[in-house]
């Protein structure tokens, strides 16, 4: 029982996370609660916090204002079939890192997390070239084809929980005849699946959330994403705040709505990318 008290060290851990989540939580509570404001409550000096009254009718405003059904189709297809796809890449490629020691393999691997250091600012151009030289802009393979060839964090998550399981299954399922695929496909998948529950979540919420690609490549509204749509609310000269934020949460539901449920697994999955080989 001693043992279960609180110590003043983890006292103050507590309270100083408690503050940390606080301010983390800070922005996301501050958007709802302008999102059922008014524009005079918004800009309100000296600034109110609860609105009064309550509008209510920003929501559907929001939402009948700008194509919001169509924008969400595209994000949660495109973030669907990057996710997928990446989720497949990046197994096979953690399991050729962990497992089969081909000649210069730790070089390969050493130039994929290299990858990982090149700003996105300098492949932007290039990209946008190819894109152009392929006839694909104005298009959602201009999103889904570069975000689906390769992801290096995930080869480097994959890899990492991938060498922490036993040689011994491998060994035993070769000697049961097994082939390279069916090892991979029997025995690693269904070992990896909190990993790739991690990884999973992390490409889609980076696909949902992403801003600047579809910025560049997509020119038609009906094409648009969830976050490029949203950038309509801000006119030349006024921004609808209300509507602006009411836009937001909406945007920000499906994500919530995947963390929570899927929380144990995005901690674990960054608890395993710390295991030693």
């Amino acid at each position: 029982m001693s043992s279960k008290k609180i110590t003043p060290g983890k006292l103050i851990l507590y309270i100083v996370l408690s503050l940390g989540a606080f301010l983390m939580v800070l922005p996301f509570i501050w958007t709802v609660l302008s999102s059922l404001k008014n524009m005079k409550q918004t800009f309100a000096v000296p600034p109110t916090i609860l609105p009064d009254p309550v509008i209510w009718e920003n929501y559907p405003e929001s939402l009948s204002a700008l194509p919001f059904g169509r924008a969400y189709f595209n994000s949660i297809y495109i973030a669907v079939i990057v996710t997928v796809i990446q989720l497949f890449t990046a197994s096979m490629a953690g399991y050729a890192f962990a497992k089969l020691k081909f000649r210069g393999h730790n070089l390969v691997f050493i130039l994929f997390l290299a990858t990982m250091m090149i700003p996105s600012q300098v492949t932007m151009i290039p990209l946008f070239i190819i894109m152009k030289n392929l006839g694909l802009l104005g298009t959602h393979m201009s999103l889904i084809l570069p975000a689906s060839l390769f992801n290096a964090f995930g080869v480097f998550l994959m890899r990492q929980f991938i060498a922490s399981l036993p040689d011994e299954l491998e060994e035993a399922a070769i000697i049961e005849g097994a082939s390279v695929p069916q090892i991979f496909f029997r025995i690693v998948l269904p070992l990896v699946k909190p990993s790739l529950a991690a990884f999973g979540i992390f490409v889609f919420l980076g696909q949902w959330n992403n801003f600047l690609y579809p910025l560049i490549f997509l020119n038609r509204t009906e094409s648009f994403t969830v976050p490029l749509l949203l950038n309509f609310f801000k006119g030349t000269y006024a921004t609808d705040y209300p509507l602006l934020m009411a836009g937001t949460v909406i945007s920000i539901l499906p994500v919530l709505v995947v963390y929570m449920f899927f929380q144990k697994q995005i901690i674990q999955g960054i608890a395993i990318t710390g295991m030693k080989n």
